[in-house]
């Protein structure tokens, strides 16, 4: 019961912090931030948050339930603006693999290379 009294907190201080600030950010989202500052400063112990997060997680198809009748409620709007959508979709979701992929290759760059200065170092 802890546990669940902890992640709506969070919640709670996200929404707040969200409506705070202008809601130019969810407040789901700042309170997941909080929520998983806290778990790794240790505020939070995650054996305490780990059963409601997993009874959540198991749960979470309920939750989706709303907005697909919401989808499905407003399908003339999604109609009449389906090119907006996939194309925004398309090169959102293209971006987004090419801007990872290059973050991955220049981390992957950047460890190699200390890899080999610590290989010269030792030797």
């Amino acid at each position: 019961m802890t546990g669940l009294f902890q992640i709506l907190l969070f919640w709670l201080i996200g929404n707040a912090l969200s409506l705070l600030t202008g809601g130019y950010v969810s407040g789901n989202i700042i309170g997941m931030i909080l929520l998983f500052a806290a778990l790794c400063l240790r505020w939070v112990r995650a054996e305490t948050v780990r059963p409601a997060a997993r009874f959540l997680l198991g749960a979470m198809a309920l939750f989706f339930v709303p907005y697909g009748v919401g989808l499905m409620d407003s399908y003339r709007v999604i109609l009449e603006n389906l090119w907006a959508i996939l194309v925004s979709g398309i090169v959102s979701t293209i971006l987004v693999l090419i801007i990872a992929g290059k973050t991955f290759q220049s981390l992957n760059r950047r460890a190699r290379l200390r890899h080999i200065k610590h290989l010269r170092h030792d030797a």
